[in-house]
């Protein structure tokens, strides 16, 4: 893993600091990184927050690219903290994102922490080319912030400002912060968000209640998602917690964002058409990038050949196919009979054996000796089916395409290309 650190002009022409991290070339094999995340942290948090270290390590690990920054006062950040307010932070996010059109890519992916998140469905709306949207602990108001702070300094709207201490440091808020959280950004972005959604939250989160996860999910519309964090505490200090989300988050983002399948220079998305397959391989390594429609799929080697293991080898991907193709086939048919059948597991393994001992050979082919493929599938059907309607299922799995051209003559024609 590369990690940068790089400057840009935040919302007030500040200096704003952040950390690029890119994933190695072994993880991308087309050289580049598979999208792009911004993540936004918590309020007063910076971006060296081990907890946004752990999550964005974890997407790195599959190939996106995570971009993290201090907003202006914060951190490494310059600039006064108590002149910004959330309105300025939602230009620091779209400052953020302008940087990494103009140097790497556009954000795809947006990644928000508590107050972060709310902040990343209130700029969305800003930043065209985020296709997905994940939110972490995130209040679904600015208005649940402003009681925080006027329960710890009541004086602060009357004085107009006032030191507060959050956490093991204290912060000067000026009132000018508690007017701008005291309009609504949240409820309008959710209802226009028109992107993915994916909403993190702990049941037992101590800072803001999952009441908040619920209206947030409840306000937006589909499609939508919901991970529950179990006994994570609002900050992840458990490493297990917070690469879980990254983790999660790179697999969910997968569905919908295309991962690899856009030109670092254009920002065009490669076309592939249907029955088409693309594999793409680095310069090292074994991993590959395979793209069919508008699917991402990763093919790799498990470690103990050689490879890095980031995702099922190539006999695995044809297993996969033939015992995709056998349910599917199954289903097809009893669907057609409507025969009740509830549900069909495929468990296919790949050998090569002795011809010799091959049941299913004939004589001549025994008698050649050397080794062959053997493919073992096992398959189990639920429902309420006789013995008769068990049996004539079998036959059909026999008959689905993928056996038939496995089992058939099979002509490879391969070309160079120019």
């Amino acid at each position: 893993m590369a990690s940068q650190r790089l400057k840009f002009p935040g919302a007030f022409g500040d200096e704003l600091v952040g950390r690029l991290e890119l994933p190695d070339a072994a993880q991308t094999p087309s050289g580049e990184p598979a999208a792009y995340a911004l993540f936004a942290h918590c309020f007063t948090c910076s971006k060296d927050l081990k907890a946004v270290g752990w999550i964005s390590r974890a997407l790195v690990e599959r190939g996106i690219a995570v971009f993290r920054f201090d907003f202006t006062g914060i951190g490494e950040s310059s600039g006064d903290f108590e002149d910004t307010d959330f309105s300025s932070n939602l230009d620091d996010l779209e400052a953020a994102a302008s940087f990494l059109r103009e140097r790497y890519r556009a954000p795809q992916i947006l990644i928000g922490h508590s107050l972060g998140g709310a902040a990343v469905l209130a700029a969305a709306e800003r930043i065209p080319e985020a296709e997905v949207v994940a939110t972490i602990g995130a209040p679904s108001d600015t208005e649940h912030l402003r009681e925080t702070l006027v329960r710890q300094a009541p004086e602060l709207e009357e004085r107009g400002e006032a030191e507060v201490w959050l956490g093991p440091q204290s912060f000067r808020i000026k009132k000018q912060f508690l007017e701008d959280l005291a309009e609504d950004h949240v409820t309008e972005a959710l209802a226009n968000l028109g992107r993915p959604l994916l909403i993190f939250h702990s049941p037992v989160d101590a800072i803001v209640s999952i009441d908040h996860a619920r209206r947030i999910y409840q306000a937006a519309k589909h499609p939508k998602s919901f991970v529950s964090l179990d006994h994570a505490d609002h900050l992840l200090r458990d490493e297990r917690d917070a690469r879980y989300v990254g983790e999660v988050l790179a697999a969910w983002a997968g569905r919908y964002v295309t991962l690899g399948g856009v030109d670092a220079e254009t920002g065009d998305k490669e076309e592939v058409g249907e029955g088409v397959v693309v594999v793409e391989g680095g310069p090292q390594g074994f991993t590959q990038r395979v793209r069919a429609r508008s699917h991402l799929l990763v093919a790799d080697e498990p470690t103990s050949v050689g490879g890095a293991d980031q995702g099922p080898s190539p006999y695995e991907l044809l297993l996969a196919g033939l015992g995709a193709c056998t349910s599917m086939t199954l289903r097809m048919y009893a669907d057609r009979k409507q025969w009740p059948l509830d549900e069909v597991r495929v468990e296919l393994e790949h050998d090569r054996i002795h011809a010799r001992d091959c049941q299913a050979c004939s004589d001549e082919q025994r008698e050649g000796g050397g080794r062959l493929d053997q493919i073992t599938r096992r398959i189990r059907v639920e429902g309420d089916l006789d013995q008769e309607q068990r049996e004539r299922l079998l036959e059909i799995a026999n008959r689905c395409p993928v056996h038939r051209t496995l089992t058939g003559v099979i002509h490879v024609h391969s070309e160079l290309e120019d």
